[in-house]
């Protein structure tokens, strides 16, 4: 048995140097000068038409994407926006994601920005190559531009339409060898211009269409290969050996518990442990049966139900206050009756369907890695930096995976194998562990909003604050693009880089005086923490808006207004107005003040019925529930949501109905069963019974979506935004059915009991 113990020096000195801070910002930042070159494979220039798209002699269409499809369907729709501006057929497109070989880092599926940045960006790319084969087309039939029209690939004479010539025929398998202006930027930010005018949204074919799903027949029919099924000769197969108390670190291991199963060995670099066998059950016993000295350590978190109060208590590390007009104390001062509200929403685990999984083969010469982390070309940029590889080495193939929205597991199970393998000069699988992907994944963090109103004698709301405060979502990066940002990193000595940063949704509401700002307070943990916070999906929407849409409702109940109405009176764009309207019309709404009145006492079971609005960036979205509440339970059950929601241009609406049918559903199970708990020592949810998640029982029965058409506006975003009204429109439901707010998610029994009886 080999039993691989490394000290760092040994470990720095055969991986390269050990980088910290690399002097490439054009990876993570602007730069005055920015190289075209992709960090990862410089022949990829991000200012040349060729990094986007190439056709080959049959008149295929490659789309190189530089992001990926976490199963929101971007693919399809991404097809259809290039092949829309190309005039080709869908089925000529074949799109290429997220590979960092063939594609540039246009950053993540995170933001929403599939269609909205990515998206766009790649219809003027196919703009551009339109017109090129236009003008290529004319010198080879010796017909004027202006007297050709492309279709399906061909161009032809109107004249004379026999004259023709293919996509194929005119380039195929060659460059296009024509520039882009590209930003400067990677990642969420990039973007190029061109100078070939897009198409009118009124000549659109494709466009506006719902055709198939490029990504589901393989799913459907059990053909999809995920990073797990990955097999390379000589692989091995690696678990992770994860302290039982925070921040302990393993002291000694005894090799002898590891006898008699076969291959099984030790990688124990620095605070990194792991084991591996040729067999990947063989790799669960030894885990299993390994055993280990931990160093002392306590932690002493404030427990979840704790955590709450902490960050109350707790330094304020940084102060922001992202929008103000007017002067809020003066405001304040003027005011008739001031009411105020505080709202509690708990620490998320990202609780994907499986845990993390990766294949590292790293060797002197690079490294290829199969993954299914959200941002592949920072997982390249990371495991550079983790082993020592210039960063054109490293080669990351992304694969679909079990679930990511937001920065989940699967970036810190991919550096785990990247370290593994290059320690023991073969390929490594690593495989998390369920209990290891809810304990160890990085966290949403838990948040307290402080919201205070000013009314004046006539019932006008003149002065309004809204501060959200809780752990920072950069305490560890959004991405794994740096050693420090990941578990092995820490483990092996890289400083955490913590940010502060907590960010609000953009607020439509106006009110003479207004202050919306937010805090954040230390971590509980400096390194490698089972508690490091990061992006979780829609990282701006549900902590903050279920407190400030509640307080919202909460204004409107103290001055004697309907929700909606109230909500029209303070919104002002007209897309704000059109979202609350439709919205409440698809869903019957009646007016009248909550809560209800006409409710019996004695009513076990009461319904009601609230409403949440929200703008992120360009997407407009308002959201009814309806709900059922049962007082002798505590049970509360939605049984309608109807969403109004809208995304300027809608590109597949089939596709855009899906993805905000499966937030509410989501954001359903996060609202009323979903809480990460911990004790001193550690997280102790580490399961589907410990940390629930919705079961289909409990979904709602009716999912209204109402898609408001605006063909003429820039398509926006719509993967996450509707998720973040969920907590607050049921909230608002049952404090109309029962005349009680409920100020802490989630809605269990236990805690709507306990609200109703206070």
């Amino acid at each position: 048995m080999n039993h691989l113990q490394l000290d760092r020096r040994a470990f720095l000195s055969a991986t390269g140097a050990f980088v910290i801070g690399i002097a490439a910002p054009d990876t993570w930042a602007q730069t005055a000068k920015p190289s075209p070159k992709a960090p990862n494979n410089p022949a990829l220039l991000a200012d040349s038409l060729d990094a986007y798209l190439a056709i080959d002699k049959d008149g295929k269409v490659d789309v190189f994407y530089g992001a990926i499809d976490g199963g929101q369907g971007l693919e399809i729709s991404i097809a259809q926006m290039v092949a829309e501006e190309l005039d080709v057929p869908l089925s000529a497109i074949r799109m290429v994601l997220g590979d960092t070989r063939r594609t540039v880092n246009m950053g993540g599926a995170s933001g929403a920005q599939g269609v909205s940045r990515r998206g766009t960006s790649l219809m003027k790319a196919a703009a551009q190559a339109r017109q090129i084969l236009l003008a290529e087309a004319a010198r080879a039939l010796a017909v004027p531009v202006s007297e050709l029209e492309a279709k399906d690939g061909v161009i032809s004479s109107r004249r004379d339409p026999a004259r023709q010539i293919s996509y194929g025929q005119i380039i195929g398998g060659k460059a296009f060898r024509a520039d882009v202006r590209w930003n400067g930027l990677w990642g969420n930010p990039h973007d190029i211009a061109t100078d070939a005018p897009l198409k009118s949204y009124k000549d659109y074919k494709i466009i506006g269409q719902s055709p198939r799903r490029i990504d589901l027949p393989k799913k459907v029919f059990g053909e999809q290969d995920f990073p797990g099924d990955v097999r390379l000769p000589g692989m091995l197969h690696a678990r992770m050996v994860r302290p039982p108390v925070a921040g302990a670190t393993p002291v000694s291991v005894d090799e002898a518990s590891l006898a008699g199963i076969p291959g099984a060995r030790i990688v124990h670099i620095k605070d990194f442990l792991a084991v591996v066998a040729p067999k990947e059950w063989d790799s669960i016993r030894a885990l299993r049966a390994l055993k280990v000295t931990w160093s002392a350590a306590t932690p002493d978190f404030p427990t979840h139900r704790e955590v709450h109060q902490h960050i109350r208590k707790a330094k304020v590390t940084q102060r922001t206050i992202e929008r103000e007009t007017g002067n809020l104390e003066d405001g304040l001062a003027k005011a008739a009756r001031v009411i105020s509200g505080e709202y509690e929403y708990p620490t998320h685990s990202h609780a994907s369907m499986g845990p993390g999984c990766a294949v590292a083969d790293v060797t002197a010469d690079g490294a290829t890695i199969y993954t299914s982390t959200q941002k592949p070309h920072y997982a390249a940029d990371g495991i550079a930096d983790l082993v020592g590889l210039a960063r054109d080495k490293v080669h990351v193939i992304w694969m679909f995976g079990t679930g990511s929205y937001g920065r989940n597991d699967q970036g810190d199970a991919t550096a785990d194998a990247a370290v593994l393998s290059k320690a023991l000069g073969k390929p490594v699988r690593v495989q998390w562990m369920r209990e290891e992907s809810l304990g160890w994944d990085p966290k949403g963090t838990a948040a307290v909003n402080f919201c205070k109103a000013g009314i004046d004698d006539k019932g006008e709301v003149i002065a309004y604050e809204l501060v959200s405060r809780g752990f920072s979502r950069e305490n560890v990066a959004t991405n794994e693009g740096r050693a420090a940002a990941t578990l092995a990193g820490q483990l092996l000595g890289a400083k955490p880089e913590p940010k502060n940063s907590f960010n609000i949704p953009f607020a439509s509401y106006t009110f003479a005086h207004n202050r919306v700002g937010w805090e954040t307070v230390g971590p509980l943990m400096e390194r490698a923490s089972p508690l490091r916070s990061t992006h979780l999906r829609d990282p701006y929407g549900p902590p903050i808006l279920f407190g400030s849409e509640s307080f919202m409702d909460e204004i409107a109940a103290a001055v004697q207004m309907d929700p909606v109405d109230f909500r029209m009176r303070y919104l002002k764009h007209p897309r704000d107005i059109d979202a609350v309207r439709i919205a409440a019309e698809k869903a019957g709404w009646q007016k009248r003040v909550s809560p209800r009145k006409d409710v019996d006492a004695t009513q076990d079971v009461v319904e009601g019925r609230g409403i949440a609005y929200r703008r992120h960036f360009d997407t407009f979205i308002a959201l009814v529930a309806e709900v059922r509440v049962n007082r002798a339970t505590g049970v509360v059950q939605p049984t309608r949501l109807v969403c109004a929601h809208d995304v300027g241009l809608i590109v597949n609406p089939e596709t855009l109905r899906h993805v905000i049918e499966r937030q509410l559903v989501y954001g359903t199970g996060r609202t009323t069963v979903e809480e990460l708990t911990w004790n001193r020592d550690m997280v102790t949810s580490l399961d589907w019974a410990s940390y629930p998640v919705l079961h289909m029982e409990h979904v709602p029965p009716k999912i209204d979506i109402h898609l408001i058409e605006r063909p003429d506006a820039p398509p926006s975003g719509a993967a996450e935004m509707a998720l973040g009204l969920v907590p607050a429109a049921m909230g608002n439901a049952v404090f109309d059915a029962t005349g009680v707010r409920l100020r802490k998610v989630p809605f269990t029994p236990a805690s709507v009991k306990a609200a109703l009886n206070a």
